[in-house]
């Protein structure tokens, strides 16, 4: 079972690798929502470190051409869930992690502030795994629990704060399925 350590903001048992692109959030703002993402480097390809290497700066550009845009970009989530199911925290829960940009919901802009990101190993064109979403229930049962403002119509997709540019976590997502997984 997950457990957070309240003094570190972190989920105890899982790696963590710290990444600098993160800041404080803004005094006295309560952690309410949950946005998930997908990501893969290159896009459909799995089982690398690629996006761990983003993550922490890390990410050599030129192994692929694919990369070229990512030059210089400094983003970051807060968790990252493998195909596998395997957890990788980059950012302690109590800072603003670089995941939404310009980003909008419910009429507050700058998700980032108020937010947790989670990013699944994937596309928006790809199912994903029995795995991802197994550790997805965990984390939203931990996150709801630790941040009791999180409810049911804030745990939304990068598409609903950000819809002219993302699209993610797409089609394949089940929402249904962590509806029923959240319970």
């Amino acid at each position: 079972m997950l457990k957070i350590n309240i003094n570190s903001h972190l989920i105890e048992g899982i790696p963590y690798l710290p990444s600098d692109n993160y800041d404080l959030r803004p005094n006295n703002m309560d952690i309410d929502t949950i946005i998930i993402h997908c990501i893969s480097l290159p896009e459909g390809v799995y089982d690398n470190d690629n996006v761990c290497d983003l993550f922490t700066n890390k990410l050599d550009t030129s192994k692929n051409k694919s990369f070229s845009t990512l030059a210089g970009l400094r983003v970051s989530s807060h968790v990252f869930i493998k195909r596998s199911g395997q957890t990788i925290q980059f950012v302690p829960f109590s800072m603003r992690a670089w995941h939404a940009g310009v980003s909008k919901h419910k009429d507050r802009e700058n998700c980032n502030d108020f937010s947790i990101g989670i990013e699944l190993e994937g596309t928006s064109n790809s199912a994903f795994t029995d795995e991802q979403y197994n550790k997805l229930k965990e984390i939203i049962k931990l996150m709801k629990t630790c941040y009791p403002k999180i409810v049911e119509g804030n745990i939304i997709g990068h598409n609903e704060v950000s819809p002219d540019r993302k699209e993610d976590p797409g089609t394949f997502f089940d929402w249904d399925r962590i509806k029923r997984l959240k319970k």
